[in-house]
């Protein structure tokens, strides 16, 4: 039975085509998650809400025809997700950057499958942006602490001052802020996460590196 995102996040509302998707997705990754450990097998019992809900939280933060760099997609969130509900407005566009290639693999087939606003690049992060030299917003989910993710973000950062980091972060996140800010200058807007109750987004603006 098909789920609805409308039911599990305040501000979001999707087309019925939109959910479709959303639900094809659901239903591929399944059955490559078979093969390939595309998140951690404790968590992929509960997709919807654990993972394409969780990834949803930042269109709805940030819910316009943006060019978004997805830092270390793996099995697509946030970044097919968004790319996903980019479809509805039929614009804007995920870079997806994930260096396994196997994972890569998957993220271009939901691609697609799904008509995802995305594409999908194979590299390391630090040599993705000669691929992709600009970008409007960054996303990453359970990938690195928050200083790395300020040292891989800052090529698009000297690219685009007014660039927005949008990161998932769990219990931990507070030490992260007051360690990244050793040798970082950010504003920070920390979003209440609808899903996990101690995790949060953490929006990230006029980042900055310390002299």
């Amino acid at each position: 039975m098909m789920e609805s995102l409308t039911l599990q996040l305040d501000g979001l509302r999707v087309s019925r085509e939109t959910n479709a998707k959303l639900s094809q997705f659901a239903d591929l990754f399944r059955k490559w998650a078979k093969v390939i450990n595309l998140v951690a097998p404790s968590t992929a019992g509960d997709l919807w809400s654990r993972h394409i809900a969780d990834s949803a939280q930042l269109f709805a933060l940030h819910p316009y025809p943006v060019t978004w760099v997805d830092l270390g997609s793996g099995g697509g969130f946030p970044g097919i997700i968004t790319g996903i509900l980019l479809s509805e407005l039929g614009d804007g566009w995920v870079h997806l950057i994930e260096s396994n290639h196997k994972k890569a693999s998957f993220l271009r087939n939901a691609i697609l499958q799904t008509g995802a606003r995305a594409s999908v690049h194979a590299v390391r992060i630090e040599e993705a942006p000669k691929l992709v030299p600009r970008c409007d917003a960054i996303s990453a989910r359970a990938l690195a602490d928050l200083s790395a993710l300020c040292e891989f973000s800052k090529p698009w950062v000297d690219a685009n001052p007014g660039i927005r980091l949008f990161l998932h972060k769990g219990r931990d996140y507070a030490r992260e802020v007051n360690d990244a800010h050793r040798s970082w200058s950010f504003d920070l807007v920390e979003h209440a996460s609808q899903i996990e109750r101690e995790s949060v987004i953490l929006e990230i603006l006029n980042l900055t590196h310390k002299r």
